[in-house]
């Protein structure tokens, strides 16, 4: 035996079953690669040990000249078998089940969107269930693919293969600090801006920074609302003032109505003495009723003014809930107070009507008084001649 062939023998390695190797790639084949492992003859990578997910071809993962680590799985003299996914397998349930021990946040790309979820490659196939992708209801996960996503391990088992990953777990404890966060720098008193996310037979919460608040329906306007879907609709955006705060049980009151001007402060300059308005009678008292002429403002029509006889009892005119007009005798903002009157409006049409029927009365008679008065002359004319 030459010394050449004692030195080519004497590199030869000597393998076993399970050992990690480190090679090179010598050829690219599409179902398999074949890589120099220092053994007596190129090691063989099926296409199906390439990953833990589905390849089309080896070229798509292998080239030629790739240094590559690998593991022994198959071993005889006519045949050597490795594995990259073993390797990048072994490597992965390790650092995952750290990862998962410290509640660890990192990324994933989706590599397939499959029926019920996301499927990801981390050197073992992960699988991110449709329901822990996103804090919401998502219909369509196609353009999933190729994103990025931030995830925590919310299950594993390493002899099923089992790897359950979730985003929604990440966001989830996103949107709980920001909104702890929001509790403790809110201070009753506060003006913010938020955006409506949903509204009840009660109210509309309001979303002011991770964090929602009730806006109470009694807290909408000035005047009475009966629906909160008459003030807001969900995706607007409001501005609100805040109530109350309750940290402990993450409570939140809300006004839209405080943020808003008076209905007394929007009537500056609307109604002036003598105008004519209409209104609604809203409620009897002894001495009058109070008539709402704008939201939130009502003015009083004082019992002497209801109407132009004496009564003893508005009731005897008016009705709650009755459309009446009446004519403004007096407004004060400051003091707000608005003084109406419908005896005014009576006797105006009253006297009009008076008028009207004099000057017909007067027409009546200058008509008549023409029309004798010429047939008389007439008459004097021919008895002269």
């Amino acid at each position: 035996m030459t010394e050449e062939m004692n030195n080519e023998m004497a590199e030869v390695k000597d393998f076993s079953v399970g050992e990690i190797v480190t090679g090179t790639v010598t050829k690219v084949e599409e179902k398999q690669a074949y890589v120099n492992v220092g053994y007596k003859m190129d090691g063989i990578v099926p296409i199906s040990e390439l990953s833990s997910l589905h390849v089309e071809k080896v070229s798509d993962v292998l080239n030629e000249g790739d240094e590559v680590e690998l593991q022994v799985i198959k071993l005889t003299d006519e045949e050597l078998v490795l594995s990259k996914r073993a390797v990048a397998a072994e490597k992965a349930w390790d650092d995952l089940a750290e990862k998962h021990e410290n509640g660890e946040t990192f990324e994933a790309e989706v590599a397939d969107v499959v029926k019920g979820g996301l499927v990801v490659d981390l050197g073992v196939r992960g699988f991110i269930p449709a329901s822990l992708v996103e804090r919401h209801y998502v219909e369509d996960f196609s353009d999933y693919k190729g994103k990025t996503l931030r995830v925590k391990v919310v299950e594993m088992d390493k002899e099923k293969n089992k790897l359950i990953l979730s985003q929604r777990a990440v966001l989830d404890e996103e949107a709980a600090e920001k909104k702890r966060e929001t509790l403790n720098q809110l201070n009753a008193g506060d003006v913010l801006e938020g955006t409506v996310q949903r509204l009840t037979d009660f109210g509309a919460f309001v979303d002011i920074g991770g964090v929602d608040g009730l806006v109470h329906i009694s807290q909408m306007a000035h005047h009475h609302v009966d629906t909160p879907s008459e003030v807001v609709n969900e995706g607007d955006v409001v501005k609100v003032k805040v109530l109350g705060v309750d940290p402990d049980n993450e409570r939140i009151s809300l006004s839209i109505k405080d943020t808003l001007p008076g209905p007394w402060e929007a009537l500056e300059g609307k109604f002036q003495h003598g105008d004519v308005v209409e209104g609604t009678v809203k409620r009897l008292v002894s001495f009058g009723a109070f008539v709402e002429i704008a939201p939130g403002v009502e003015g009083l029509v004082h019992i002497s003014q209801i109407a132009n006889r004496h009564i003893g009892t508005p009731g005897e005119v008016l009705k709650e809930g009755e459309s009446v007009k009446a004519k403004v005798l007096d407004v004060n903002v400051t003091e707000r107070r608005i003084s109406l009157s419908i005896r005014a409006l009576e006797e105006e049409k009253e006297a009009k009507a008076e008028k009207a029927a004099k000057n017909e009365y007067q027409k009546e008679d200058d008509h008549s008084g023409f029309s004798l008065g010429d047939m008389i002359g007439d008459q004097l004319k021919k008895y002269k001649k």
